[in-house]
């Protein structure tokens, strides 16, 4: 179905519709400079920090900066790699060397890092220019991005919903044009949510595909990864991020295959249709669409079969005692008076996790492990596993649920996602068209763990099936 309602990138410059490998064949016949795009990157993320409040930071110097010496690489004949110029944003999360990373929050240090996280790291030996950082939740609790610190960021779609979260700030800039690569972070849908409600493309990677470092306080549930406009730029980025860092010991020793590119054909597939979540409801407008979406792959010659997740009336009390652990933990060692000044519903989850007992925490350990098992198990019977990417629409820029659901945390609507990142299988959201309201809607595609460069190959065959979904 076309797009038939104005998007948010519609009144951006040529420059900023280019993909990553437009912008390198540019820069290599010099048709166009890494200046050039920056500027018009930077230009773009004024507008987006103007109209829906995406970055936390913006530093047009450093930026600029890093455009001439990629010129510089381009005109010798010698970039770092095919992605050498390419503008881009860092979540205000992730370590970046000579800037702050605030997380959303007035209680941290405004001091710059002395050094950049891992990905960041690859993503600079590649030669991206980083524009500035994006905005999230207070320590990206939340899969909605508002906090003390930056206020609400809205969804560029329609600014009185929220973009979702806890990349939203990412996702906003994606969706206006403002840089190509956008790092974010997902511990329970915290890329693909933000995906889903704004139209772009995002994918939580396997778990220790990308490495990170300093580890996560909400631990093993939290993945790095790509946010994009098109298929083919996550690809590419998450290809740059990949592999092996010492410093992130959690990685262990895991081998994952590569990401050589894979072409996938929806003819013979066997895909499982997972379509109720573990908590909340479906909205009926996103179960119809996503029933269309799944008709079209069996139509182009897939085997689809309904299937319902293993454990499913156990992985919200799972997913709860991980994530509200992880606030306490975050959150341990505050004085009292930062403390108070934290957002009042991480801190809920906080107290509420410190009146479990360190058996309770390793029950739901043993039972992620029984989860995580089994779906392994179900992933070795289907090529991908489809679903919605999110279960209801966008809803009112501020609010944690939607007005009106009766739900206690937003972890109760996010039920298409927080199962994937307890058993960090590679799971990515893609546009599906928009709704009667003209707000996103979204399909995931998952796959068993280590099989990124699949899910990439499937996210590319939706994307030539459905070119005018894509911004």
């Amino acid at each position: 179905m076309p797009q038939t309602k104005p998007t948010p990138i519609d009144d951006a410059p040529d420059l900023c519709r280019l993909g990553a490998r437009a912008l390198a064949q540019a820069y290599a016949d010099g048709s166009l400079s890494p200046v050039e795009a920056t500027r018009a990157a930077l230009e773009r993320a004024a507008t987006a920090q103007e109209r829906f409040n995406a970055f936390s930071m913006i530093d047009a110097d450093t930026a600029l900066a890093a455009a001439a010496a990629s010129e510089a690489r381009w005109k010798a004949g010698a970039p770092l790699s095919p992605v050498d110029g390419v503008p881009s944003t860092i979540k205000d999360i992730v370590s970046v060397k000579g800037w702050p990373a605030r997380y959303g929050s007035t209680t941290t240090d405004a001091a710059p890092k002395a050094e950049d996280a891992p990905a960041v790291a690859r993503l600079r030996a590649a030669g991206l220019v980083f524009l500035g950082m994006t905005t999230t939740p207070e320590f990206g609790w939340k899969a909605l991005t508002d906090c003390a610190l930056t206020g609400i960021t809205r969804n560029p779609w329609n600014p009185e919903v929220t973009p979702g979260g806890s990349s939203g700030g990412a996702a906003a800039a994606a969706a206006c044009g403002a840089g190509v690569f956008h790092l974010g972070s997902d511990g329970g849908g915290s890329i693909r949510v933000p995906s889903a409600f704004t139209g772009i493309c995002g994918i939580k990677p396997t778990f220790g595909r990308v490495p990170a470092y300093p580890a996560s306080p909400f631990g093993t549930v939290a993945h790095v990864g790509p946010m994009t406009r098109r298929p083919d730029d996550m690809g590419l980025m998450l290809d740059v991020m990949s592999g092996r860092d010492r410093q992130d010991w959690l990685q262990g020793e895991a081998v994952f295959p590569g990401l050589d590119p894979v072409e996938v054909s929806f003819a013979g597939l066997r895909i499982g249709y997972w379509k109720t979540p573990p908590s909340g409801t479906v909205d009926p407008e996103i179960a119809a669409r996503i029933d269309r979406e799944v008709a079209a792959l069996a139509a182009a010659g897939a085997i689809v079969e309904e299937i319902a997740l293993p454990m499913s009336d156990r992985l919200l009390g799972i997913f709860n005692t991980h994530w509200y652990a992880g606030a306490a933990n975050r959150l341990a060692g505050l004085p009292a008076g930062q403390r108070a000044a934290v957002d009042p519903g991480m801190v809920e989850m906080a107290d509420t996790a410190l009146t479990w007992s360190i058996p309770d925490y390793l029950a739901a350990v043993t039972a992620r492990a029984d989860y995580g098992a089994a779906m392994d198990t179900l992933l070795g019977s289907y090529d991908f596993l489809v679903s919605p990417g999110a279960a209801v629409l966008p809803f009112k820029a501020g609010e944690e649920v939607p007005p009106g659901s009766g739900l206690p945390r937003w972890i109760e609507w996010a039920g298409f996602s927080y199962p994937i990142n307890l058993s960090q299988q590679p799971a990515a959201c893609l546009p599906a068209g928009l709704s009667e309201s003209g707000l996103p809607i979204a399909l995931q595609v998952i796959a068993g763990r280590g099989r990124d460069a699949d899910v990439i190959g499937f996210a590319k065959a939706y994307g030539a099936a459905h070119p005018d979904r894509f911004l």
